[in-house]
């Protein structure tokens, strides 16, 4: 039987879960792999198989695990039934989905029962959604409202997953973004702009494409306007249907690609900046995710509720334990 600290990834066949249960492995963390096939699962850890619209099968294969990490996509179609068995298992919940309207549903519909089955539960704690979230509320400090916060991405290559195709078919929900401290739909057309990056980016051409970041950051921190901005170079390739998949590149099984996230916060004439660069956004959610699921499972973790990754934990600290091996944090001064 496994023991109540292990940690159950639904999706662990997938391109990220696989990434997922590696850094599990890694941590030596026990882990559960859980998927509606069992023959795509990794066969190095124990394995469970639960379709996703079959809640007994679900609740039996979340039974004993602390955690529940759900990395399979769509997330408008997988958080909800997972989230439930999930919670009715008396487990903890993250998951990595960069679409903003299954984070808002997740936050709508499962604070309450959360808090009163006495676990977490935390949506968008990968790379979209969770890094700009701790970034960002690492810059407000004990603040709680500023002017205005800027997310700028950029990417060298985006390679998508099937799984990112997928979800593109699958999710036609307008764009939110934060205007006069409220959420509001993205202006069309969408805003073109320049941003400078360090090496290997550059000068480079962006447009508005809002992530999950807007809903995280929203969830708790009080700002009069949120927007986020893409290298227009990486949604020129992800919607280039030619585009190839991510391929590995390293020994841990990474693409080349290289990322950075700058993060600006304005409060009156005071600009705050951080910075997070790295490899591969498929990849780098794995230790965040994973590094969220050891803090739920700390003695003395006492946050309960639908929250958000930098609402649950210390964003400083977070960002201090993933640094340098993971990511390249550039932070001010507290």
């Amino acid at each position: 039987m496994p023991s109540a600290s292990a940690v159950a990834v639904y999706g662990a066949g997938g391109h990220t879960g696989r990434f997922v249960v590696e850094e599990l492995r890694r941590r030596r963390m026990p882990v559960i792999a859980v998927g509606r096939r069992g023959a795509t699962l990794p066969t190095s850890v124990p394995t469970r198989v639960a379709a996703i619209d079959d809640t007994e099968a679900l609740t039996r294969a979340f039974a004993e695990c602390a955690v529940v990490i759900n990395c399979a996509g769509p997330f408008l179609d997988t958080a909800e039934p997972i989230i439930k068995a999930a919670i009715g298992s008396g487990s903890g919940y993250l998951d990595v989905t960069a679409e903003q309207a299954s984070a808002m549903k997740t936050f709508e519909l499962f604070d309450s029962p959360a808090r009163a089955a006495r676990v977490a539960v935390i949506p968008a704690a990968g790379f979209y959604g969770g890094l700009a979230d701790l970034l960002v509320t690492a810059l407000a400090g004990a603040e709680t409202e500023v002017d205005e916060v800027t997310v700028a991405v950029a990417l060298d290559h985006w390679w998508p997953t099937r799984g990112t195709r997928k979800t593109g078919e699958r999710n036609r929900v307008p764009r939110m973004i934060i205007d006069g401290y409220h959420l509001a739909p993205m202006p069309l057309p969408a805003a073109r702009s320049s941003w400078h990056f360090d090496e290997p980016h550059g000068e480079q051409r962006m447009v508005e494409l809002p992530f999950s970041e807007v809903i995280t950051i929203s969830r708790h921190l009080r700002a009069r306007s949120l927007r986020s901005y893409l290298t227009q170079s990486s949604l020129d390739e992800i919607r280039n249907t030619t585009t190839p998949p991510p391929s590995p590149n390293d020994e841990r099984g990474r693409s080349a690609q290289r990322f950075e996230m700058v993060v600006q916060a304005r409060e009156g004439t005071t600009v705050r900046t951080a910075n997070a660069s790295g490899r591969d956004i498929y990849a780098i959610s794995a230790p965040l995710v994973v590094e969220a699921a050891a803090r739920m499972m700390q003695s003395g973790f006492g946050r309960f509720g639908a929250c958000a990754l930098a609402q649950a934990f210390d964003p400083r600290a977070f960002l201090a334990a993933l640094s340098p091996e993971h990511l390249k944090v550039t932070l001010p001064r507290s």
